[in-house]
């Protein structure tokens, strides 16, 4: 059995290291003799060659001559979709006839998804076609119109979680025979406790901080959590916050780092392959996003023995964190309500060690849902 995973991406982004794990999975339970292919449009998955190679991962180069993601403009709304165009007019007739050529049996869509879903409209394949949602949906015009026009020629819709498989059969964007939830692989469980101890670095190890990780971009709304962290600050003088993460808005953050006089208080450590040691530093983790599916460092925190408080926003964070119970949430945006659950959170890290024991249980548990094994389970039944 023959199957492509296409997901070209611009910048790091959590799904690069979703995709693989995918792959690992079906070739490490199936009972099938299975060919999986990684299509590499643009060299963007040249950093990543130490894994692949290492999982023995095919690479297909869709061009000889490429052109280098690296190069091309990105930081904002308008240079990625001039850097989109680029993509979609230098791989969209290499893909047609890979495709052609070497029929697959499924074409797994990940990223850049109107590329392959443009071809599917306007000619016949032997391959199926499977479109993996990442991250939550964002239904504008364009995208609701395009999907509904594929939804007869798409093989099956594979969401990350129940909300989003909900959302998409209540708009009816596709037919509910055709949309199944399959949780992404996230934890693999050797390879994350060996990053776990990875101790050494950690530079934060004199410092008392509570930890955020993420792209800096409006999504994860930085600026909300610095704000009312100035609030929490005024109450716990010893307290750090720690951001970990690039992005476009790193500028904007400093300077309100620098309004609110925070410099000494608020860092901004930038992007860190291995997270863990950083993590397992920390006091809690808070994630202050607008939306995030699944919300892959809530799982990983989780994983690592933190307590998670998260905004409540969808569709991961407020399907996945039972309040209380494996973590806490917080009104999205609710400036008020996200102090007083940082206070309940603070108080029981303190004082009440059993229930956090509990808590943490809870947690570990939930993140094991998203292992390599459940994911092949969710993944297989649908790979016939």
């Amino acid at each position: 059995m023959k199957i492509f995973y296409w997901s070209p991406f611009i910048s790091y982004v959590a799904t690069t290291y979703a995709v693989i794990n995918s792959i690992v999975a079906i070739k490490k339970f199936s009972k099938k003799k299975v060919n999986i292919s990684l299509i590499n449009v643009a060299s963007e998955w040249n950093d990543h060659i130490e894994k692949i190679q290492k999982e023995n991962i095919k690479l297909i180069e869709l061009k000889k001559k490429k052109i280098d993601f690296k190069k091309l403009p990105k930081g904002n709304f308008i240079k990625s979709r001039i850097t989109y165009f680029i993509v979609f007019f230098s791989s969209i007739f290499q893909l047609h006839r890979l495709l052609k050529e070497e029929k697959p049996k499924y074409l797994v869509i990940h990223l850049l998804s109107f590329i392959p879903m443009t071809l599917l409209l306007f000619f016949k394949y032997e391959t199926k076609f499977i479109l993996r949602v990442s991250g939550y949906p964002r239904l504008n015009f364009l995208r609701r119109f395009f999907w509904k026009i594929i939804n007869k020629k798409i093989y099956k819709v594979f969401c990350p979680t129940y909300l989003t498989k909900e959302l998409l059969i209540n708009k009816k964007i596709f037919n509910k025979e055709k949309v199944f939830l399959v949780k992404d692989p996230i934890i693999e469980v050797n390879s994350l406790r060996e990053k776990m101890k990875q101790s050494n670095l950690n530079t934060l190890i004199d410092k008392k901080y509570i930890l955020s990780i993420g792209r800096l971009t409006n999504q994860k709304n930085f600026n909300f959590l610095i704000d009312a962290f100035c609030e929490i600050h005024k109450k716990n003088p010893d307290l750090n916050l720690v951001i970990c993460g690039n992005g476009e808005k790193k500028e904007d953050l400093m300077k309100l780092i620098s309004q609110l006089k925070l410099n000494d208080k608020v860092k901004l450590i930038g992007f860190k392959d291995n997270i863990f040691p950083i993590l397992h530093g920390a006091e809690f983790f808070v994630l202050t996003s607008n939306w995030e599916d699944p919300g892959f460092v809530i799982i990983e925190a989780m994983f690592a023995k933190k307590i998670v408080l998260t905004s409540n926003c969808p569709n991961g964070p407020k399907n996945i964190i039972n309040d209380g119970v494996n973590g806490f949430k917080f009104e999205i945006n609710d400036k008020k309500d996200f102090l007083n659950k940082f206070d309940e959170v603070s108080y029981l890290h303190l004082n009440e060690k059993n229930k956090v024991k509990k808590i943490l249980f809870n947690g570990i548990k939930t993140s094991r849902l998203y292992s390599l094994f459940n994911h092949y389970k969710d993944i297989s039944n649908h790979l016939v």
